[in-house]
């Protein structure tokens, strides 16, 4: 079996989409039908002026096309009608935007690179749009403990290239990381490609800077491992999707840079297969696995119709399933050995039916390429319905195949995804857009989802999509408290409404 060593750099083919192109087939779960909130005050003059006293003239916006861009989400699934967008320099902007818009009763969207997929990250109606773009500035790193300072508006990659030059990586790594804000990846706790070696925000973020809906300026930015002070305050705010308050600064927890870095493709005959080799995968490899992703033979299929220039790295036959394992390590002639013993046993065992390891860049590439690209292959086929879930490993295929079975030919169903954490993208596609298919799927879906106690969205947050929907995934009681929080930091309810929580929820 071939192999190749070194540092992949993976060619991230989301980044590249032009979603312009085919938006309008672009389909998902209805919007919520929340209406204004009538205790909402509307933008006058005098608010323009007070706001352009705090920023300056340029950094206050009310171009309508820089307007327009704002006020709709990458996939051009969500349209707010905001009149003002507004680009604070530091922490010291945000609090005094904060602490006048909580005296109005202005509401406010937080926005940092607009990469979300559930409609958290744009207006629903006219709040205010707060970019943190201009607040970019890497603060420091310590260099011996790999703790990084830096403002919430670094975008992901260019933290990785400047830790990358100082031996360590962000703990990390999204397709989106070209145009996403650390701030905004912290807000919905994002997932990604390496949760499996490196887990959750929750255990990498060591402090946070919190901007509330009334101003205060929390200092959270500890740099310590351990603090066991009271309430970990940060964890509130991991995750919250702006709702409880507006992220400026962050020390986060980076792991070391490793030399060693090998791909792998794999075909499996069936999907028992794809959950043995990756209980026998932790077991042999431990925790040299970085990634380990699973995609149905639809999705492949998908992939390799409608990526332009993908190629099948396994061109004998289609298989039923395919497993992509990435590993990383600090001794190349150790990982490589390693890696190769693995699949061998595998494949004798009957786990593999078949496999490859890339030789070079380029081949390691063309196996991220069918991963990544699937999320462009999808829309390109025609209307596309997203779900995002978490479930047991045991379990997350047999919603593919109970979905694939209710639907018949009326659409294709497709499922690939994180499988070292339970995660997966189940994609249902059609030739067009139909309220009898959607039927078909919610709440089915859902209810599926809750009945094998899984999660409603894996990674990608509840944001105004899903936020009437949270009762399928958390109990009753743990909404009123999560309401109850919301409630005490911002009572006023002017961080991001309409979104994670139901608004029946949130009355007075």
């Amino acid at each position: 079996m071939p192999s190749y060593f070194g540092a992949i750099k993976r060619q991230r083919t989301l980044e590249m989409v032009n979603i312009g192109a085919f938006h309008h087939r672009l389909f998902s779960s209805a919007a919520t039908n929340a209406k204004r909130n009538p205790a909402f005050s509307t933008i006058n003059p005098d608010d323009v002026l007070h706001f352009k006293e705090i920023l300056g003239h340029k950094n206050v916006i009310q171009d309508e096309d820089r307007l327009l861009a704002a006020n709709v989400d990458w996939m051009r699934k969500y349209k707010g009608s905001s009149q003002l967008l507004l680009l604070p320099r530091n922490t010291e902007e945000v609090s005094k935007i904060l602490k006048y818009c909580n005296s109005r009763c202005l509401a406010v969207v937080p926005q940092g690179g607009n990469t979300g997929l559930v409609g958290g990250s744009v207006p629903v109606y006219d709040e205010v749009i707060i970019n943190l773009s201009t607040m970019d500035k890497i603060i420091s790193l310590d260099k011996v403990n790999g703790i990084l300072i830096c403002e919430a508006g670094c975008i992901l990659e260019n933290l990785n290239s400047f830790l990358a030059n100082e031996g360590y990586i962000m703990p990390l790594d999204l397709g989106a990381k070209g145009s996403c804000q650390i701030g905004g990846n912290i807000s919905t706790n994002a997932g990604g490609l390496h949760f499996i070696r490196y887990g959750s925000l929750h255990g990498n973020i060591l402090g946070l800077e919190v901007i509330l809906a009334d101003g205060t300026i929390l200092d959270m930015l500890t740099t310590l491992r351990k603090d066991n002070t009271g309430y970990d305050l940060k964890h509130l705010f991991i995750g919250s999707e702006g709702t409880l308050g507006i992220i400026t600064k962050i020390v986060v927890l980076t792991p070391c840079k490793l030399s060693s870095t090998n791909s792998a493709f794999l075909a499996c005959s069936d999907y028992l297969s794809c959950q043995k080799l990756l209980a026998e995968a932790k077991q042999d490899l431990g925790e040299a696995i970085s990634a380990f992703e699973f995609m149905d033979c639809n999705s492949v299929e998908m992939a390799l119709t409608h990526i332009e220039g993908a190629r099948n790295p396994l061109p004998a036959s289609l298989y039923k399933f395919y497993v992509l394992i990435e590993t990383t390590g600090a001794d190349e002639s150790y990982n490589r050995t390693k890696l190769e013993a693995f699949l061998l046993r595998s494949m004798e065992v009957g786990l593999i039916s078949d496999g490859v390891i890339a030789q070079d860049l380029n081949q390691a590439s063309s196996f991220w390429q069918i991963r990544e690209g699937l999320s462009e292959a999808t829309a390109k086929a025609g209307a596309v319905y997203k779900y995002d879930l978490s479930l047991p490993v045991d379990k997350l295929y047999s919603i593919v195949e109970e979905m694939r079975a209710r639907l018949g030919n009326i659409a294709k169903v497709i499922g690939y995804g994180h499988l070292g954490d339970g995660n997966l993208h189940l994609n249902i596609s059609t030739t067009h857009y139909d309220e009898k298919i959607l039927a078909q799927i919610e709440p089915f879906v859902y209810e599926w989802t809750a009945h094998h106690r899984g999660s409603i969205s894996a990674e990608h947050g509840l944001g105004l999509m899903k936020a009437e929907k949270i009762h399928y995934s958390k109990s009753e009681e743990a909404v009123k408290v999560m309401a109850s929080i919301k409630k005490l930091l911002d009572p006023k309810g002017i961080l991001n409404p309409y979104k994670v929580l139901p608004q029946s929820m949130l009355q007075s």
